[in-house]
Parts: structure tokens; C-alpha cells; sequence
């Protein structure tokens, strides 16, 4: 059978390239203007520090007194390090600390007037199959006496949350928790989803309050605080395991003064569990996890979201991918430690993870 051909006359093919063409153009120009209008990012640098002594994957990184500390690990079968690592940029040297006062993964935390704050987080059951059991535990950090202290339980068990301290209260926001009523003998970990949850600590207290929840369910989320607002960016709906779960590209942006979210400019590249930092009005995304069927990967990119101008900056690639790293901004340089080159590889003989310490300098010197 011989296919007939449609042809349209050439003046008519040639209007609607000319259409389409322009109208092309056009949403392209409305889109890098909207996500790359940002006042520009000042010169960077990558320079490279110390190797952590011990690599890992999902740590998680607080700077505190003008040192980085390190907490967490994941070891094979789920099982916690528990490592703390403090890192000195005067000395470029690691002291590795006392362990965290109870072994849990995937925990959330703040930095306050010298003391950082741990925010739930899993753990593995005392007996039986490995899983992932969400926690509501509160516990301090003192580094200079490098000593833990348990403070009120939160109102909601959950991991891979966010907290972000604003004029002297810390708002966890987001995390993963299991549905009620699950009555299996064993339940996988990919049964913990996302929540938009939000709690706010009360360190002067010790007590916990109520405020709205995030519009948008997420967990393995980044988030920082630029003029009193609060800024979540990213992270994964659906499961807190990636197979199950779509990455996001959503910022959403919170007024405690008036206690509403709003959506502002859309990250350019959808990710998780990447790491984070706030620095000169902006804030930094680096790395993070990928995952669909054929391609189980990380990320080397690295975006600046301004919030002045509700746009985003790219900036030099990571020199290595990873997801689940460690970092946070020691005066301009944001330092991103250690995680996992490839996702998916917490089993013995695919383990990937790296004690690589890369330093992203913002701006001179």
C-alpha cells in the first residue's frame, strides 16, 4: 500500500516555523530571564581540603564557631555510624569527636548561638529485619564541650526533615514518616512518604508549637533563611527512597510573620539529598541523587537561588558528583564533604562513597 503524503503549501510551513520559532524564542527569553536574572554571583574558585577520615554516605554538615562539623554515616544494611567529625579551616585538619549520644540516619539540624541542634531522623529496630523506624527525638550539641543533651520529644516522628532557626526558634519542616495504621510484620523503608509537617522548637523552653504546614509534601529537601523568610528548595515527593519518588525543582517560601507559603522561581535542576548552604543573601545547592530506570546517578551541579530578584545562578560544576554529603559556608567558602558517587549502593561490594572535601570560594581570597 502506497502512504499518502500531506504536503502543505510552502508559505504555509514557512508561517508557522515563523510562529513557532518565534514563540519558542520568546518562552525561552521569559525563562532564562526568570531563573537566571540574578545580580551576578561573585567570582568563584574550587580549592580543595583535608579529606575526612572517614567517607561516607548521608552525613549531614553544620558550621558552628568557624569550624564544620560532620555528623551521621550510613553504613551497609542501614546500620548508623553515628561519627562526628569536626574540621578546622585554620589548621586544614579533622579531630574526630564523640559519637552522636543515639545512632540514627537521615536527621535534621540547626546551628544556634553555639550549639547544634539534631531533629529526629530513623533508626533501626532492636530486633529483627532491618528497616527504617522514624524518630521524634530532640538532642543538643555543645562542640566546644563536645557533649550531648536530650531536650522534648517533637510532636511528629519523622527523617530527612529540614530545620532553619528565625529570631530564636528553630522550624522543623517537611521529612518522611510511616502512614498510620501499618500493621505488616515487616515494613520497608520505602513505605516511609513525605509530609509537609511543620513544628517549631522553642530552645529558651523547651517546647514545641504548631505553624502551617508546607503546601508541598518533600523529604531529602534543602533549606535555608535569607531576611527572616524561610526558603525550602527542592528535595523528593512520594517515598523517602528515590526509586519511589519524583525530585523536585519547587521553592516554596515561608513568612512566619504571617504564617503563609508562597511559590517563588523553580530551582533549574529537580534534586535530592544534595547539600546546602546560605552565604551573602543566597542560597547554594551542590550535588545530589538521580534515579530512573537506566540511570541510577549523582549530580556535580551547583545553583544559587536569590530571593531579592526570584531568580537562580549556575555556578562551576562540583569537581566530583555525590549525593548525601555534608555542607555548610565557613565566611565564603562553602564547603561540600564526603557522601556517595552513585545512588542506590548501600550493599556490600557497590559501596561508592568518598572522603573527597571540595571548597567552592565565593569572591575573593
Amino acid at each position: 500500500m502506497n502512504a499518502k503524503v500531506y504536503e502543505a503549501p510552502v508559505s504555509t510551513m514557512a508561517l508557522r516555523r515563523g510562529v513557532v520559532g518565534r514563540f519558542l524564542r520568546m518562552a525561552v527569553a521569559a525563562l532564562a530571564g526568570t531563573l537566571f536574572a540574578a545580580t551576578p554571583v561573585a567570582a568563584q574558585k574550587w580549592e580543595t581540603g583535608a579529606p575526612i577520615p572517614q567517607g561516607a554516605e548521608e552525613v549531614y554538615g553544620m558550621a558552628s564557631g568557624g569550624k564544620m562539623y560532620v555528623f551521621g554515616g550510613l553504613a551497609p544494611g542501614w546500620k548508623p555510624i553515628g561519627m562526628v567529625m569536626e574540621y578546622d579551616p585554620a589548621t586544614n585538619q579533622w579531630t574526630r569527636k564523640r559519637d552522636m549520644a543515639a545512632y540514627q540516619h537521615h536527621v535534621a539540624l540547626a546551628e544556634m548561638n553555639g550549639k547544634i541542634y539534631m531533629f529526629g531522623g530513623f533508626r533501626l529496630p532492636e530486633s529483627g529485619r532491618a528497616t527504617w523506624i522514624p524518630l521524634n527525638s530532640t538532642w543538643e550539641y555543645d562542640p566546644k564541650a563536645d557533649s550531648w543533651r536530650q531536650l522534648a520529644v517533637a510532636p511528629t516522628a519523622r527523617g530527612s526533615a529540614n530545620a532553619v532557626v528565625v529570631n530564636g526558634k528553630i522550624h522543623v519542616i517537611g521529612g518522611a514518616t510511616l502512614p498510620p495504621g501499618l500493621k505488616d510484620d515487616w515494613i520497608h523503608p520505602a513505605r516511609n512518604v513525605a509530609i509537609g509537617t511543620h513544628e517549631v522548637y522553642d530552645p529558651a523552653t523547651n517546647s514545641w508549637s504548631k505553624r502551617a504546614d508546607m503546601p508541598t509534601p518533600r523529604n531529602h529537601a534543602a533549606a535555608g533563611v535569607i531576611g527572616n523568610r524561610i526558603y525550602v528548595v527542592g528535595g523528593r515527593a512520594g517515598s523517602v527512597f528515590i526509586p519511589n519518588a519524583l525530585n523536585l525543582d519547587l521553592v516554596e517560601e515561608y513568612n512566619p510573620a504571617t504564617d503563609q507559603w508562597a511559590l517563588r522561581a523553580p530551582m533549574p535542576t529537580p534534586r535530592s539529598a544534595a547539600a546546602w548552604g546560605v552565604h551573602d543573601g543566597r542560597i547554594y545547592v551542590a550535588g545530589g541523587e538521580i534515579r530512573h530506570r537506566d540511570i541510577w546517578g549523582t549530580y556535580t551541579t551547583v545553583e544559587a537561588f536569590d530571593p531579592k530578584s526570584n531568580s537562580w545562578a549556575r555556578l562551576p560544576p562540583m569537581p566530583m558528583p555525590r549525593h548525601g554529603l555534608a555542607g555548610d559556608f565557613i565566611g565564603n567558602r562553602f564547603h561540600l564533604i564526603s557522601g556517595s558517587l552513585q545512588s542506590g549502593t548501600n550493599f556490600p561490594g557497590l559501596v561508592t562513597n568518598s572522603d573527597r572535601h571540595d571548597i567552592l570560594v565565593i569572591g575573593g581570597n
